[in-house]
């Protein structure tokens, strides 16, 4: 399903105003630019801005050949009657409330409810959402019962019958990567942050699962939320909080590394997870049409083998230090 045309793929979050508003108009031109660019895989959720961005994205693509598209289920989404922005972080958002719903009838309700804002005729990948995050109150196990009890059932008949080509989680959380591989029939698994310069938790034991199912991986939040594109500044956030020192200190490190080589940190970063045979496309997202450009300049910089392996070395060095796993919201980060 993923080829090399979608080496690269583009996560809508920030159409719907994450962190900060963004027109309709501003919404389109970043879609624009990504598509002269040559992007042809688009990533959406309903829980972005509440259905904003399926929507922008939806008007977008539907006049277009030759694009991909995924978004997600695990949320339902109800009319407010006292809507409030910014809801969730998205400061475009349209007036619904969420909850989630994993179950069977709460799949199918949302992929109805995606077909409808995006107003096109199909949607290539669906993504469970969110799916036992701590952060959100999404580890229970009645959470997870209802996924594989009846969850699992909708997704394997929307596959089986030609509404979808395949399914996975949206998650950046390994934990429960780790506990659905080889109980769920996935192709892919969308995740953020746990496999990039920084943090490389996904390796220990989520990758070999993912091989020994075949599964392919999607990873998003490459700049970790942005400290890993703007380097150690203050006030650099990571994991969307501000960078502890000791985060600091290691992008410091990481700095001094990458200007041995007379690489940028960014595009190290950017091109880091790339290089695993078993991640199938980086999801990139931004409001910005300067960033579109501007990332599309870290992806192609011609890193030397010796800045990898000197990244490597520094890796097997503090391998055996024990990092706690960083939650947050999944997929595509903040990258200026």
């Amino acid at each position: 399903m993923l080829d090399e045309r979608h080496r690269l793929s583009f996560g809508c979050s920030a159409l719907a105003g994450l962190y900060h508003p963004i027109s309709e108009a501003g919404s389109r031109q970043v879609l624009q630019a990504a598509w002269d660019e040559g992007f042809r895989y688009f990533d959406t959720a309903p829980h972005y801005g509440n259905g904003m961005s399926e929507r922008r994205v939806g008007d977008f693509l539907r006049d277009k050949d030759g694009w991909l598209l995924s978004t997600k289920v695990g949320r339902i989404l109800t009319p407010d009657r006292y809507p409030r922005t910014p809801t969730n972080g998205f400061f475009n958002p349209l007036p619904f409330q969420q909850h989630f719903d994993f179950s069977y009838d709460g799949i199918m309700r949302s992929v109805e409810g995606s077909f409808q804002r995006l107003g096109l005729n199909r949607i290539d990948i669906l993504y469970v959402h969110d799916i036992g995050d701590p952060a959100v109150g999404t580890d229970t196990p009645e959470h997870i019962s209802s996924l594989l009890e009846g969850g699992q059932r909708a997704l394997v008949e929307l596959k089986s019958s030609g509404v979808i080509k395949a399914f996975g989680l949206g998650v950046n959380t390994t934990r429960i990567c780790e506990d659905l591989v080889g109980r769920m029939d996935l192709d892919l698994i969308l995740l953020a942050g746990r496999y990039t310069l920084l943090d490389q938790s996904a390796t220990k034991r989520l990758f070999p699962l993912c091989a020994a199912h075949d599964v392919g991986i999607v990873i998003g939040g490459v700049y970790n939320s942005g400290i890993l594109a703007t380097g150690a500044i203050e006030g650099a956030f990571f994991d969307y909080a501000p960078a502890n020192t000791d985060v600091l200190e290691q992008v410091r490190e990481l700095e001094a590394i990458c200007a041995r080589f007379e690489v940028p940190l960014a595009s190290a970063a950017l091109q880091y997870p790339a290089r695993h045979p078993l991640v199938a496309s980086t999801l990139l997202g931004t409001s910005k049409v300067s960033s579109v450009s501007r990332n599309l300049r870290s992806w192609s910089h011609q890193i030397p083998e010796e800045l990898w392996s000197a990244l490597e070395a520094k890796f097997e060095a503090q391998s055996q230090v024990c990092k706690p796993e960083h939650t947050g919201f999944p997929e595509d980060t903040k990258n200026g």
